[in-house]
């Protein structure tokens, strides 16, 4: 069967915008045959219907569209399975807490809880993240708030590819400023205040986003050399589609971060983060407590700072937020610190590192209750050595 003959069944299979329909992404069999689909697909008349409505993802050889009837009669040799491409949102605060603009702080408190508590201005003796790239999959970013003035560059808007990510939503900023805020004079300083900020806007002004503009992201930033992705986001729902896609930045070497949920799951935690190649993060109090909202238990590879943490917002401002998104990005940032001193460093042992020279959690009975305590920025930099 050719596949012009399977561009014909896509025809039949997808439909116009606006009608019912869900979306799927399609998995070819292998790249010589994703390879002969995307020859026919590129060849293929610009007028015909189906070259608007299907979006290829090299990283994963698939394409996404909207299909009629789950994709059950769409049968080609080309194709391997047919998945349905699953919404997803951004871990938001905690419904405990209400976001409350925090007030601008002087110079000698630009350096929040959080920062402080995992001894980052320790580790800034030796380094400040310098020259480490992080992919923030996420809301976008504020370009313009001056505690990230410096802090970012190159990035994507997979939503609308002419644009640049602007953050419409708040939460990547709030990510974003944890990570690499660099303004002690009049602002807040993050974790790793030297570090590059490549935002990859997939999540739209509600945060939310679709497995598929998630694969494009890790696509985008396996194919501009991120050495981290943070992903504050989480679904429960196991994904073939977003595996295969980390899969494959953590076997390019690329740490990819991701937070647990916030339900205060004792056993259970979220995709992506429940996958082996993903750090998963869990959320700890300022008294060094894993927080109520937070999930749990063994699946956890680390926890950090995630309660009531301050950081930068939309229009200049700042915002105190509480989720295992906030204790993501804080990882995110010791990891930049260390990729900075010894950037050699695999995925693995940076888990297995930063579990090592973590600090045991208030109310976890044993190291067995989780993988690793609190991580510990100036430790884990201690510990790799000259």
């Amino acid at each position: 069967m050719s596949e012009s003959a399977l561009l014909r069944m896509l025809h039949e299979a997808t439909v116009a915008t606006g009608t019912s329909a869900k979306r799927h992404i399609i998995h070819f069999k292998n790249k010589a045959a994703y390879g002969r689909f995307l020859a026919a697909f590129e060849k293929a008349n610009e007028l015909f219907p189906v070259k608007s409505i299907v979006q290829p993802i090299k990283i994963i050889h698939a394409i996404s569209c909207a299909l009629k009837g789950g994709g059950t009669t769409l049968r080609h040799p080309s194709i391997r399975f047919v998945e349905e491409d699953i919404a997803i949102r951004v871990h938001g605060s905690h419904a405990r807490y209400m976001q409350q603009p925090a007030t601008p702080r002087q110079s000698d408190a630009s350096i929040p809880w959080g920062v402080r508590q995992i001894r980052s201005p320790e580790a800034w003796k030796e380094t400040r993240g310098g020259r480490i790239r992080i992919g923030v999959i996420d809301t976008g970013i504020d370009y313009s708030h001056p505690d990230l003035r410096g802090r970012i560059s190159r990035g994507i808007n997979l939503l609308h590819r002419g644009l640049l990510p602007a953050d419409d939503n708040g939460h990547g900023t709030h990510i974003s400023g944890t990570i690499a805020a660099s303004n002690p004079e009049s602002g807040m300083v993050g974790v790793a205040p030297h570090a590059i900020i490549h935002p990859v806007k997939a999540f739209d002004h509600n945060g939310t986003a679709y497995v598929s503009d998630i694969v494009l992201g890790i696509d985008w930033c396996v194919r501009n050399r991120m050495h981290i992705i943070n992903m504050s986001f989480g679904m429960k729902n196991r994904s073939k589609s977003l595996h295969e896609a980390v899969r494959t930045a953590n076997r390019m070497g690329i740490v990819v971060v991701a937070s647990s949920g916030n339900e205060g799951k004792l056993t259970s935690i979220d995709y992506p983060a429940r996958f082996s190649q993903v750090i998963s993060v869990g959320a700890t109090t300022s008294h060094k407590k894993i927080a109520p909202f937070s999930n749990r238990g063994k699946a956890i590879d680390l926890y950090a700072p995630g309660d009531k943490i301050r950081s930068t917002w939309l229009h200049h401002k700042y915002m105190e937020l509480s989720g295992t998104s906030m204790a993501t990005s804080h990882v995110s940032g010791v990891i930049a610190l260390m990729l900075s001193v010894k950037p050699d460093l695999s995925p693995s042992e940076i888990k297995s590192l930063l579990q090592k020279t973590s600090n045991p959690i208030a109310g976890l009975k044993s190291r067995s209750a989780s993988k690793g305590g609190e991580i510990d920025a100036a430790r884990a930099l201690r510990h790799l050595g000259p």
